[in-house]
């Protein structure tokens, strides 16, 4: 199962994607133009992405690139520009695939399970990431607790998710910044440090009193199971 977003202005097209990739076990959100399509890349962080060129606010190509610049998500371009110009103007802007309209709904399905295959996305929706009693369910956005499911934010979520990725690891507020927030190019530290502190609060613990997350100072904070 992946979780998939369709960005695609034909309602007709679009509803009957969803529910076909649904019918196949897929988590699927879907998107009518470019701007709420980003939008929703950004916050949901699927494992691929089907993006239609002809949308009614800004061509597929600029989304494209916009996404690129703050995401490597596997992109599968569906559009009915079946031209060699659009066709190199898409892959050359970092779009995975092209399949062109009219396709079919196993055509596509297809063509997304090669995407996973090739890059490797959605691997870890099949496990759950562990450390000591925390365990992170990526692929159902669930966080547990000495068996306790914890209340989390969707951007507290991305944060212990990102955290628990890279266990044992310092990771700097800049390098979350980017990655969690998306903001490779300023955001406040501060920003940082107040999510901290509230998911420290979800996790029982306080920064003078760390358990899961300790901080270092000038450097980043680190996720690891206490006493390692």
């Amino acid at each position: 199962m992946a979780h998939v977003l369709i960005i695609e202005d034909d309602e007709r097209i679009r509803t009957l994607l969803v529910r076909s990739l649904r019918d196949q076990d897929h988590a699927v959100d879907s998107a009518r133009d470019g701007m709420s399509g980003l939008s929703l890349a950004v916050d949901t962080r699927p494992d691929v992405v089907v993006l239609d060129l002809g949308l009614p606010d800004v061509d597929g190509t600029q989304v494209l690139a916009m996404l690129r610049a703050v995401s490597q998500v596997p992109v599968i371009i569906a559009s009915a520009r079946d031209d060699d110009p659009s066709l190199v103007a898409a892959l050359d802007a970092g779009a995975d695939d092209y399949v062109v309209k009219p396709y079919t709904t196993a055509q596509l399905e297809a063509r997304i399970r090669a995407v996973l295959r090739r890059t490797g996305a959605g691997r870890t929706a099949d496990r759950a990431v562990v450390v000591g009693d925390l365990s992170i369910e990526v692929a159902s956005r669930r966080a547990v607790l000495g068996g306790e499911l914890l209340d989390l934010t969707p951007r507290e979520f991305d944060l212990l998710a990102h955290l628990a990725g890279r266990a044992g690891e310092v990771v700097t507020k800049r390098e979350l910044l980017t990655e969690v927030w998306h903001q490779a190019w300023g955001g406040s530290d501060k920003t940082v440090d107040v999510h901290l502190s509230w998911l420290r609060r979800k996790l029982g613990e306080t920064a003078a009193e760390p358990r899961y997350l300790t901080s270092v100072r000038g450097v980043g904070v680190r996720l690891a199971a206490p006493g390692e």
